[in-house]
Formats: C-alpha cells, structure tokens, sequence
C-alpha cells in the first residue's frame, strides 16, 4: 500500500465518524421510527436540525454532538503530542471539557453528556478523584466514540493500539467486556486502514495477531478456531481479554451480510434485527453488519445506519469509520464533508492525524 492510499483511508476514517455524529444530531434517540418519519420524513439524506424538545435542541444542522468534541479533542492531543499521551488527554479533558459540565444529562458541547462521561466528572469534579479512579460502567460505545483516534493512529502497530485503547477506554469505561469490545473494534478498523475488507476473512487475520502475541485477547484454539491437542499449553493469561469472541464478530456480521438466505431489507432494519438500544452489544453487530454490506458506498452506509432510529449517532460514528476507512476520504461524497460546520477545521485535523499513521 502507498502512503498516500494509507493516508486517504486514514483521513477517511475520521472523517467518517465526524460526518456520522453529525448526521446523528438531528434525528438521535427516536425510538418510534413513526415519530421520526413524521419530524424528518421517509427518508433522512443529510444533515438537520434537532426538533424542539427532543435531544441537541438549540445546535444547528452540521454540528457535532459532545461525542464529536472529545474526538476531536483526544485527536487535537496525538497530533500535538505526536503520539498517545495520556496526561495530556486527561489535562484536555479537565480544562476544556468539564468545565462546561454540571454532571446533569442536558449541559455542555452538544448540549447532551452521556452516562460515562458524568460519571467520569463526578469523580474527578466532585470527588476530586485522580485519573484512573474515574471510571464507571455504562455498557455502551462512548469510548469506541473516541478511541477510534488511537485506531487509526496506532494502525499499523497493533499491540500499541490494544495498549493505548485499553488505558483510555478505563478512564471512562472499566466493564471488562466493554473494554474488549472496544478494543476489538479499534482492531477492525486498524486493519481497514491498513487496506484489509471488512470481509468473512478478517476475523481469521485478526486471530492471527492474537497468537503472534500482538492482539491481547485469551485463546485455545488452533488456526480456524480447531480445537486444542492434548498436550497444548494454556495460554498465559495475566493482561489478556477473557476470549477472542470480539474479534470474531465482524466476520459473522459480513457472512450475514452477502449470505442470499439472509435478507434484510432495506438495510436500515439492521437496527431491528441487532437492537436499537445504546449498549455495545445491539451497537457493534449493527455497524460491522452495515460495514460489510455497504464497504464501497459511504452514502448508504451512514444513511441506513441513521434512518434505523435508536441510538442512530452512535451507529453511524461507528459505520461512518469502517467506511470511511475503506473508501478513503477521497470516496467521501463531498457533500458530507462541506456540510459539517468547521469543516475546514476537521479536514485539517484528518489530514494531520493521518500524516502521523
């Protein structure tokens, strides 16, 4: 792969998680899609203004939601600091975020802060408890929302990703099945900037660094998922993820994807089928799902992660990265990125961040 191809697809993936908070603003949280449909319409093709009384009211169509402010504010950080540094993402947080906060649901950038982010800032607000003491255990994607920084970042370096993933997903997040999952995510996209398909064979590539010791994940198996021989070893567990199950998702969600005998039409349904609720475990299914089927189409991939109601920003971040990391920021239709407010800003940062990959 050239640099530059490298580059576009990392570009494309911030991006793509920019251009899915933002599209999410508007229409986040309808979980009667009749209700959705009668403020937006049969179809939601862009970005639009959150209704009065709902989520976000009082942003403006194109901007980003609080998820989009820490992504861009941890990605402000590896770019500055030329690489993860802890202290100073946390330095971020408590001088620029959480001064805005009140620990209530309906304050600060986006005028909406998630579950794990109050609980993060009554600990160190409140509590004045140190970093590390300060996270909780909502079970949902918040720290996917912004960790996907660090898999791009760390692409190409898959035992540092696991590493830096890990120590900022606990500041937040210390359920350790959400810590996998999030982990196993920011490995998925790390090997869809590297130039692999979101495809029936990347789970097998994936436990493929798990035995080489690259991916932190327990496991007995043998290649394609044998079972082991008697007289194998345990494997050492001390720092490993209770089972690779995370990693074998994707591949499942792309088989369901081009398998003829299973349907799911129009693809917005995924939302349905994987559940339309917040936690990690309806969200991953979903994205990786729409990930595979639409990998080419950035357009259909965000749009039927949004018009599929619930937590439809949270999918369509999560979408918006596995497909903009497969399409590059070049396959981004350009209405997307000149719709987002401070798109010059965002750009930029992209395109620095995906200078240092």
């Amino acid at each position: 792969m050239t640099d530059n191809l490298l580059q576009d697809r990392a570009a494309g993936a911030l991006m793509g998680a920019f251009i899915g908070d933002a599209l999410g603003l508007g229409p986040h949280w309808y979980y009667d899609l009749g209700e959705m449909r009668r403020d937006y319409g049969g179809w939601i093709d862009g970005y639009t203004d959150p209704q009065p009384g709902r989520y976000h009211h009082g942003m403006k169509a194109g901007q980003l939601s609080q998820a989009g402010f820490i992504l861009a504010l941890l990605t402000r950080s590896l770019v500055d600091c030329g690489g993860y540094e802890e202290a100073d993402f946390c330095r971020r947080m408590d001088e620029d975020l959480f001064p805005q906060l009140d620990g209530t649901p309906v304050c600060g950038p986006g005028l909406y802060t998630s579950q794990s982010i109050r609980e993060a800032w009554r600990r160190r607000v409140e509590q004045k408890l140190p970093w590390g003491q300060t996270g909780g255990h909502a079970d949902t994607t918040e720290a996917i929302e912004r960790t996907l920084a660090l898999a791009i970042r760390y692409a190409s370096q898959p035992s540092r990703l696991a590493a830096a993933i890990t120590a900022n997903t606990i500041l937040t997040q210390t359920d350790a099945t959400v810590v996998s999952m999030t982990v196993a995510f920011g490995a998925v996209l790390g090997m869809l900037v590297r130039g692999h398909a979101l495809d029936t064979g990347l789970s097998s590539k994936l436990m493929g660094l798990v035995k080489s010791g690259e991916l932190p994940f327990h496991a007995v198996t043998g290649n394609n998922l044998q079972p082991p021989r008697p007289g194998d070893p345990d494997p050492p567990r001390a720092g490993l993820f209770a089972s690779p199950d995370a990693l074998l998702t994707p591949s499942y969600m792309a088989a369901a994807a081009i398998d003829p005998d299973i349907v799911i039409e129009p693809g917005w349904k995924v939302s349905l089928v994987y559940g339309m609720p917040c936690a990690i475990y309806h969200q991953l299914p979903a994205a990786y799902y729409l990930g595979a089927r639409f990998g080419s189409d950035f357009e259909a991939a965000v749009l039927h992660a949004l018009n599929g109601g619930g937590q439809n920003q949270a999918r369509a971040i999560l979408t918006g990265a596995l497909v903009g990391a497969q399409v590059g920021l070049s396959g981004i239709p350009k209405r997307f990125v000149d719709g987002l407010q401070e798109a010059q800003d965002l750009s930029a940062l992209a395109e620095a961040l995906a200078a240092t990959v």
